[in-house]
């Protein structure tokens, strides 16, 4: 069954790459892109017909079965149809038109079976196709500078998670005997190497890992990317990004209590709180977005350096579904002026005062009923503040509050509903979470904690030099560098030059 279902999965990648080569011939009329993005369903039912009725964990070759592998297909292919939809009207009139099409088929096929490869080389050619990938579709505004400072930039950065990542399998190949993935990181194979070997692997994994993901210390080329337009910031923050949890993951007999854990924790939790901060103080909406994806891959490394890797699968799934959405709509966050919000100015203190009971016994509750699960602490803490906030939110409400409360708490219980389901699909295809010592897991909630303090005392405190402080350097490290702004696109004074129809000092012609 199941090599029927890659030998039919093949197929139909073939077809819509063929396709998608097809669109680029000049007498192919443009009409024909609509035609191309219908056959993006014949993958997206195989993989749901996989996902169903595959056997699990069976190895095909250098190829690997199972429900991660299906799921994630499924999600790519489906996601990668989203966005090509969208493209048809939103890229209509782009010189490089037909180009997106063909570069994001490639991409999502790429990134499709890469979590269906069980040999170490295969793995690592396709890590790097779909980063290719978005490196060619970043470059189609090539003519702007900006765009090229930015792609180079990428370019370079993951060139670097390639490199990682390729060392990282020559070693662990060395070191095993075995490029087969599933018996490299058997019990066995684990078992035989010395701490320096699982370490040195494993500090590789980490850097292939938070690079494309645009973690500190690597997050300058995310925080510039706000130059591609926006179906490819949606590709590259709903797609790409989550990568690197998926690649931990099929990694994780490795992790098992070691430094690169703790490593990993760190680099996330400071990737958080900056990523956190910069979206705060940014007031370019495409901005915020990105420091946003900053920090919710911080919550992912969070949730891998604890072993929780099937809550960082559905961590990421969620997140990519919630940003690709963001950013297909960020058009309708420009106010209109029949439309305008006007908010309450007085703030009740006994409403965020409940607010903040409720979140802090909502938070305690859950971390009671399974206290010994890996995260749990964690999850409870953030699940109480995020409350107490969205709490918090609703008071600046003249009308409605309840109202609000109402639909809050339908969403919480429809996520945790998705939630519980996609645990129980992943149960059995990934490896058991190994226990978390309380130190790390403390660790963690401590650094929230003081972060959480943190802002508090400088939301209160706003007129002190620490504040000030603070507020430059977070909107210092959120900006673009010089080289990466362009106050007006000249490569449009170009464009129209060629028309004819401004002159050379970028003055209309009559």
């Amino acid at each position: 069954m199941s090599e029927t279902m890659f030998i039919t999965l093949f197929a139909t990648l073939a077809v819509t790459l063929i396709s998608s080569v097809f669109l680029l011939h000049p007498r192919i009329p443009v009409r024909y892109v609509r035609i191309h993005v219908s056959l993006l369903v014949l993958p997206i039912a195989v993989a749901l017909a996989g996902l169903v009725g595959a056997d699990k964990n069976v190895a095909i070759g250098p190829w690997r079965s199972d429900m991660l592998a299906w799921l994630m297909a499924l999600y790519i292919f489906m996601f990668g149809w989203m966005i090509q939809r969208f493209c048809i009207r939103y890229l209509h009139g782009d010189r490089a038109y037909r180009m997106y099409f063909m570069l994001l088929t490639f991409t999502v096929s790429a990134a499709s079976i890469t979590w269906m490869s069980d040999d170490l080389r295969l793995l690592v050619l396709c890590w790097g196709m779909p980063l290719l990938g978005l490196t060619l579709l970043a470059m189609q505004k090539k003519e702007w500078q900006p765009v090229r400072v930015t792609v180079m930039q990428m370019a370079r950065m993951f060139l670097l998670s390639w490199i990682a990542l390729l060392a990282a399998a020559i070693w662990l190949w060395q070191a095993t005997g075995y490029w087969r993935l599933s018996f490299a990181l058997s019990k066995e194979s684990i078992a035989g190497l010395e701490w320096w070997e699982a370490d040195g692997v494993n500090v590789l994994l980490v850097l292939a890992a938070i690079i494309p993901a645009g973690q500190w210390p690597f997050q300058r080329w995310l925080l510039e990317s706000t130059v591609t337009p926006t179906p490819i910031s949606a590709v590259m923050h709903a797609g790409l990004v989550n990568a690197g949890g998926l690649l931990l993951t099929r990694f994780s007999p490795l992790f098992s209590g070691n430094g690169s854990q703790m490593l990993l924790l760190m680099i996330a939790s400071v990737s958080v709180l900056i990523g956190t901060g910069i979206s705060l103080v940014q007031v370019d909406y495409k901005r915020q977005l990105v420091a946003s994806t900053m920090a919710q891959m911080g919550m992912m490394f969070i949730q891998c350096a604890l072993s929780a890797y099937a809550a960082a699968v559905i961590h990421l799934v969620l997140h990519g579904l919630f940003k690709a959405t963001l950013f297909l709509q960020s058009g309708s966050v420009v106010p209109r002026p029949h439309k305008m919000f006007r908010p309450s100015l007085t703030l009740s203190k006994a409403w965020l005062l409940g607010g903040a009971i409720f979140g802090f016994a909502l938070g305690l509750v859950f971390w009671m009923t399974s206290p010994e699960e890996n995260t749990r602490l964690l999850s409870a803490l953030l699940l109480g503040w995020s409350l107490a906030f969205a709490w918090g939110r609703l008071a600046v409400l003249k009308e409605g509050r309840w109202i609000g409360v109402a639909v809050l708490a339908g969403l919480a219980l429809a996520s945790e509903v998705m939630h519980s389901g996609l645990m129980a699909l992943l149960y059995k295809t990934l490896p058991p979470s190994s226990s978390t010592s309380m130190i790390t897991e403390m660790a963690a909630v401590l650094m929230f904690g003081l972060g959480g303090l943190a802002s508090i005392w400088f939301s209160v405190h706003r007129s002190s030099d620490s504040f000030a402080y603070l507020y430059m350097w977070l909107v210092h490290i959120g900006e673009p560098r010089s080289e990466s702004v362009e106050g007006h696109p000249h490569y449009l004074v170009t464009y129209l030059q060629e028309e004819g129809v401004v002159d050379e000092q970028g003055n209309r012609i009559a």
